[in-house]
């Protein structure tokens, strides 16, 4: 028999304004990525031309830093729905990268980038899946999608502000030099670093911690099963849930071809982009991303997460051979702004795509572990990425483009996995029920 209370229930789930959770910890990811953003698009730069160091390094730091946090990941995720919290270790990973940020500026080799970027990403990791789980617990299932987005938006709206800030110091520290000094990039090291504190504040002071299996989704009120059940599901959630399981290994098979984002900077140094240029590409990409995640994410809750990822990732493909080809700066523009499109299309919906596939007691281990997949795939990705680049020994390798064939070619066959992937019911029907 059908039931109306249950179709206002639904409906007002889909009225009124987003929980306090989503708004402090999308406040958070913008201040973070404020900071962030100063500094990972110069990071490469900083490496290759100041440094001096090769390709075949910059994928090896950039991988173990992914591969760190992704073990961090998993732990943190599934502790957190052990000791039943999110927010102290969110909290915790926040203080830890911004405690990091400082010793760039005394960094002086490759080791020394490297000792750096670990400490960043075990912060990173300790924080990324409980924060994912709590923004998760503090939203019903039929705006999850939305939740997401915004969050996503908020994080790349950061990112847009702080190369915006990247950009006025070099413009004002080097008065149009094309390269980038060492000097320069310490002071953007110095100024990131007060973004970076208001946001542990921000998550410290503003968030309210939700029990996981009690939040607020639909039917999370009657989930409380026993310890002993919980602990047991939780060590199985891979060997029991055969949809998630397909999902983490199609999304690893994405990933082996997703080489770190570094790769397309320095392809852009290739063409002929100055700093400035390549900082000003990058926060066209951000403002993009960031246009196009809430919308997304909004879409996912109606068209279903399979769909939408679907669309992202033949975007990526075509991004990907672009840049295998790309031969003008203007190519580069064009290409990096169509992976604005496809980051605002995946990213949020990847992530609600999760939460949709597992309970809520146990969403914390299956963020934990998706993100431990797809960084602990990123370090060989990165690594074959920089040797198809520029080689190994006295192998010289193939030339910037084919980094990019390889992501392209990882990418088409990942996308037809997902294609055969069944999705829970709720994605075939959006979000109602």
């Amino acid at each position: 028999m059908h039931d109306p209370n249950a179709d206002l229930d639904m409906e007002n789930d889909q009225k009124g304004p987003l929980p306090r959770n989503v708004w402090v910890v999308t406040l958070t990811s913008f201040l973070t990525d404020i900071s962030s953003e100063m500094l990972i698009n110069l990071l490469p730069l900083f490496l290759f031309s100041v440094l001096g160091v090769r390709t075949t390094f910059i994928g090896l730091i950039e991988g173990v830093a992914e591969a760190v946090a992704s073990l961090v990941k998993m732990t943190s995720g599934w502790l957190s729905d052990r000791l039943r919290m999110r927010k102290p270790l969110a909290v915790l990973g926040y203080a830890v990268s911004t405690a990091a940020k400082p010793f760039l500026y005394l960094a002086t080799s490759w080791g020394a980038v490297l000792g750096v970027r670990f400490a960043d990403r075990v912060g990173k990791g300790l924080r990324t899946a409980p924060r994912d789980a709590l923004i998760a617990d503090s939203i019903p299932e039929s705006r999850r999608g939305l939740a997401f987005g915004l969050h996503r938006a908020g994080d790349t709206a950061g990112a847009v502000v702080g190369i915006g800030l990247a950009i006025a110091i070099i413009l004002v520290s080097q008065r149009g030099a094309v390269g980038l000094s060492r000097e320069t990039f310490q002071t953007v090291v110095l100024i990131s670093i007060i973004p970076a504190v208001l946001a542990v504040i921000t998550l410290a002071f503003g968030a309210q911690e939700i029990k996981p299996g009690i939040g607020i989704g639909p039917g999370q009120e009657s989930e409380k099963p026993e310890e002993k059940k919980e602990e047991k599901t939780r060590s199985g959630l891979l060997s029991t849930n055969r949809l998630f399981r397909n999902y983490i290994l199609i999304m690893a098979l994405f990933t082996l071809g997703n080489s770190s984002d570094a790769f397309l900077i320095l392809r852009a140094e290739t063409v002929g982009l100055s700093v400035v240029n390549i900082l000003a590409m990058m926060m066209v990409f951000s403002l993009i991303y960031t246009i196009i995640s809430t919308p997304a994410g909004a879409l996912s809750d109606k068209a279903g997460r399979k769909r939408i990822l679907m669309i992202g990732w033949i975007l990526y493909v075509v991004v990907y051979l672009g840049f295998a080809r790309a031969s003008e700066g203007w190519h580069v523009w064009a290409l990096m702004a169509l992976y604005g499109v496809y980051y605002g299309l995946t990213e949020g919906v990847a992530r609600a795509f999760v939460a949709d596939l597992v309970p809520s007691h146990l969403r914390g281990t299956a963020f934990g572990i998706l993100h431990a997949v797809v960084g602990l795939i990123a370090l060989p990705a990165s690594i074959i990425a920089g040797v198809l680049w520029q080689g190994i020994g006295a192998w010289s390798g193939f030339g910037p483009g084919a980094p990019f064939l390889f992501g392209a070619g990882a990418a088409f066959l990942a996308s037809i996995a997902l294609s055969r992937l069944s999705p829970p019911r709720v994605q075939d029907q959006g979000a109602g029920r």
